[in-house]
């Protein structure tokens, strides 16, 4: 017997598609996507300020917070359920160089922050940035050659980095330069010193994007960068099939996870990567994205509920975690249902 092709088995009023909205129990039991605090990095920015935190004022309610604050504050992420942290250090001036040779210091700030959460909650997973931009004078992801960021010197520096941070208990190096080559040669360096457990998430898609510049004013790379700009090496935003590229070939070198950036602009391009790819794939809520809601919420343009519903949505478009600065406040609104 042949099915009846479902548009011919009657419509309304036999069919009420509102009959499973009814009550907020069979809301939940037909829901098709499902957020939980385990889809969530919570991004956090250390200092070594003598304030236990600095506030942001273009990220209102984040903060920049000592290592002791630091070590508080992941506490409170894994008794939310929140699985993993991202660090990102606020190198001072005095300690930036063309070369970003700090990046390479095992006692840097950023190695000392993994050291320090790893004593005091082993359990939680670290994730830190593959990258010098927090480390050099004029802000960019690479050493400078003739006015141009250098691949091959740039990925060079980047596997003593990711080096470093993984001997200090880092879980996952997250490359976020978009140099060329480098996913396979961070691989190669962990593999090499005995870090083979070491996970490797990829900014594989990272667009030149104007939502991260509150996140460049948090880390104080805002100044440095002055009115140059990165897409010599992040991807043009009107491009997608150059995502796809981007994507296949950080997996073939080795990437265990795959990361788009930003997030609410590009959940066309998150939606593509998981149904080409179906690996593990995240979206990074940027610092703009972020801003952009709080100073709304704040102003009373827009209901506080959009959190949870903007986070949704990455999840409904394939994203199998998000990072995001909302991740403790989001957590907090699921545990209270």
């Amino acid at each position: 017997m042949t099915a009846k092709p479902f548009t011919s088995l009657g419509a309304y009023p036999r069919i009420r598609l509102r009959r499973n909205r009814r009550d907020e129990w069979s809301r939940r039991l037909v829901a098709e996507t499902v957020l939980t605090a385990a889809d969530l990095i919570w991004p956090i920015f250390v200092t070594d300020g003598a304030a236990g935190r600095e506030d942001i004022a273009s990220m209102p309610g984040a903060s920049r917070l000592t290592i002791p604050a630091l070590i508080d504050e992941t506490g409170r992420a894994a008794a939310l359920g929140i699985p993993a942290i991202a660090i990102f250090p606020v190198v001072p001036p005095a300690l930036k160089s063309a070369e970003g040779d700090e990046a390479l210091n095992p006692e840097n700030l950023v190695c000392r922050a993994v050291a320090a959460v790893k004593r005091a909650h082993p359990g939680i997973g670290i994730l830190c940035d593959a990258a010098l931009d927090p480390f050099t004078a004029h802000g960019h992801d690479g050493v400078i050659r003739d006015g141009y960021v250098a691949n091959d010197e740039t990925v060079e520096i980047l596997c003593r980095q990711s080096l470093i941070q993984a001997q200090a208990g880092c879980d996952i190096i997250a490359p976020s330069d978009m140099m060329d080559g480098r996913v396979g040669l961070i691989r190669d360096t962990l593999d090499a010193a005995g870090f083979g457990h070491v996970r490797i998430m990829s900014y594989a898609v990272k667009y030149a994007s104007g939502f991260y510049d509150p996140f460049r004013d948090a880390l104080g790379s805002k100044s440095s960068l002055g009115r140059s700009d990165k897409r010599s090496y992040q991807m043009d935003y009107a491009n997608s099939e150059e995502a796809l590229r981007e994507v296949a070939l950080d997996l073939a070198e080795g990437a265990d996870m795959v990361m788009v950036k930003p997030g609410m602009p590009y959940l066309d391009i998150l939606r593509r990567v998981k149904d080409r790819f179906a690996v593990p794939t995240f979206a990074y809520q940027v610092s703009g994205e972020y801003a952009m809601l709080k100073g709304a919420i704040a102003r009373g343009w827009l209901d506080d509920r959009v959190i949870i519903e903007s986070l949704t949505g990455f999840k409904r478009a394939g994203a199998d975690g998000v990072l995001t600065y909302f991740a403790i406040e989001a957590a907090e609104r699921l545990k209270a249902g």
